[in-house]
């Protein structure tokens, strides 16, 4: 059960996650909620695209409310480059 008492039918697998942030770190402007889902490159079911939403919230990666979507993750040069640096694991 989601939060909000729906049964999810549909988790999101971790492409979908990473779709839409990058979606969000490429958009020109602060996107709405439907703005951002109707410019992910592959369509996705929208209980999906908010469980994404709300999964991005809870990490600190996003804040939103009805009107935008604004990335508060850690998105720096610095950071890319230890994150290369960082051993790959199987």
């Amino acid at each position: 059960m989601s939060p909000r008492g729906n049964t999810v039918i549909h988790e999101p697998n971790l492409r979908t996650i990473m779709m839409v942030e990058e979606a969000i770190l490429n958009a020109e402007e602060y996107p709405t909620k439907k703005e951002l889902h109707e410019s992910l490159p592959k369509k996705t079911m929208y209980q999906t695209f908010n469980r994404v939403l709300e999964y991005l919230e809870k990490s600190s990666k996003i804040c939103y409310n009805d009107n935008t979507i604004l990335w508060i993750g850690a998105e720096d040069e610095e950071f890319r480059a230890m994150l290369a640096s960082c051993r790959r694991t199987k």
